[in-house]
């Protein structure tokens, strides 16, 4: 994966961002790194993928002064204004949320990472916009209606068509179900896909179940709540 680190200067995040709020990310983050261990995790091999929707730009540059280096964004203007206002920090940028048709081009130009790739009109255009675009394919594992996702059984053909296109396929990701002993099948089952396709990325578990996804082994989780606090702005819905 490439960082987005083009035209980053050397200026330390630490020096732009308020102490206290450094001091208090650093220490939920030590403490998600501990239950990440506790889980049966490698830290060399889990990345933790701070969540920072709806958070301003200031509490991402106190994350990235505290160690975090990959941000994870649902909506693409807040993808593309903060990391046009942290530019300097060589953070790596996921999209985490669901592709809308008309926004994919937009997606592709602003992520390191496009995570929630579906369906095979957003590969078509993901490849057409930026050849070599790094993504996951997001499996939906709960058969739940409404959930974004593509099924499992449609999982190995989406995987073969973006390898087809060019696309750097990283791995699968997946949002698993409430239900702790439903999340712990669902994860297992991703994770037994990605085995079959020969992918090695895993993103798989959130603030309240990554300890379980850890378990079964996920390579990336994705945490907001548990590094920042509750959020308090609505979220946006671009």
């Amino acid at each position: 994966m490439t960082s987005s680190t083009s035209g980053a200067t050397t200026t330390s995040p630490a020096s732009c961002a308020k102490a206290e709020d450094v001091e208090r990310i650093a220490a939920n983050l030590a403490e998600v790194r501990r239950r990440v261990v506790a889980a049966g995790g490698d830290l060399a091999r889990v990345r933790i993928v701070a969540v920072t929707k709806t958070f301003a730009p200031e509490v991402v540059r106190a994350a990235a002064a505290a160690g975090l280096s990959d941000v994870g964004e649902n909506y693409v203007d807040e993808l593309e204004s903060k990391r046009a206002e942290l530019a300097d920090l060589a953070l790596r940028w996921h999209y985490l949320g669901a592709l809308q048709s008309n926004k994919i081009a937009r997606v592709a130009l602003a992520a390191d990472v496009v995570s929630g790739v579906s369906r095979a009109k957003e590969i078509t255009k993901l490849a057409a916009t930026r050849a070599g675009a790094v993504i996951d394919v997001q499996v939906d594992a709960t058969d739940q209606a409404g959930r974004n996702g593509a099924a499992p059984g449609d999982v190995p053909a989406l995987v073969a068509m973006a390898r087809a296109q060019g696309l750097r396929l990283r791995g699968l990701m997946t949002v698993a179900s409430p239900e702790p002993e439903r999340a712990r099948e669902q994860f297992a089952l991703v994770a037994s896909l990605a085995e079959e396709l020969g992918v090695e990325e895993l993103s798989m578990g959130m603030s309240d179940d990554f300890e379980l996804a850890v378990a079964r082994g996920s390579t990336e989780i994705r945490v907001g709540r548990l590094l920042f606090g509750p959020r308090t702005a609505p979220a946006r819905l671009a």
